[in-house]
């Protein structure tokens, strides 16, 4: 029997079609996956894409909470800070001020670090999440984990970037009522390996998580990036 010239073009067009999509998948894996690293590269390449993110993203934070703070501290208030009162779910100017100083830089790059198997995850390579920031809003960008909780999906943020991937883990610790404690004590010193130890609720590993962020911290020497001058000394009150 022999097929219309409509019906060959039609069959034509739809392998092409398939032969099309196989390539695109295939490539698309292949700019998922990372080249075979050592430790040193895969450390460097880390340090190289979270670092800078991290940096621009505290000193944003910092000059916030330096201007929020002397707004506060010459008696006055405006616009903006009741704003953020509302964001940060601060219901005095006490709390907005625990909620906006930005914690040791140490922490976060340990956290992503801890979070990202140092940059290779999938989370990662596909949608940014340095943090595995889980995310409960269908409407917002995400991706799908691979293993699901009994026949529940994870799904997990998808950033525009790195630098807004580092924004929301800061603005969740903000904000979190798990992370009370820990807002707390970041107000009384600087010193991570003490606040490290109030992070216990990040992670289902609990107490332990602490300890491990306190390990990669100083076998990496991560705290010779925090910025100990921006409120006082190493471990001193930095009200």
């Amino acid at each position: 029997m022999k097929l219309s010239s409509n019906k060959t073009k039609a069959i034509i067009g739809v392998f092409l079609l398939i032969i099309i999509g196989s390539i695109i998948y295939v490539l698309t894996q292949k700019e998922a996956e990372l080249p075979p690293m050592t430790v040193q590269e895969k450390k460097a390449r880390f340090k190289s894409l979270i670092v800078p993110a991290v940096n621009n993203v505290y000193a944003d934070l910092m000059r916030q909470y330096k201007d929020v703070k002397a707004t506060i501290d010459a008696g006055q208030s405006n616009e903006k800070i009741e704003s953020l009162k509302k964001e940060y779910k601060a219901s005095t100017v006490d709390e907005l001020l625990m909620a906006l100083k930005p914690h040791p830089k140490s922490i976060a790059i340990a956290q992503a670090a801890m979070e990202s198997a140092w940059a290779t995850s999938r989370f990662f390579r596909e949608a940014n999440n340095i943090f595995g920031v889980w995310s409960f809003d269908k409407d917002e960008p995400r991706i799908a984990a691979l293993q699901k909780r009994g026949d529940k999906t994870i799904w997990v943020k998808k950033y525009a970037s790195i630098d807004a991937a580092v924004y929301d883990y800061y603005r969740t610790i903000a904000r979190g009522n798990a992370f009370a404690e820990f807002r707390q004590t970041k107000m009384e010193t600087n010193d991570p390996f003490i606040l490290v130890t109030k992070l216990d609720r990040y992670s289902e590993k609990g107490s332990a998580y602490g300890e491990e962020l306190t390990s990669i911290i100083k076998y990496n020497k991560f705290d010779d990036f925090d910025d100990f001058d921006d409120l006082g000394n190493f471990g001193n009150d930095a009200k």
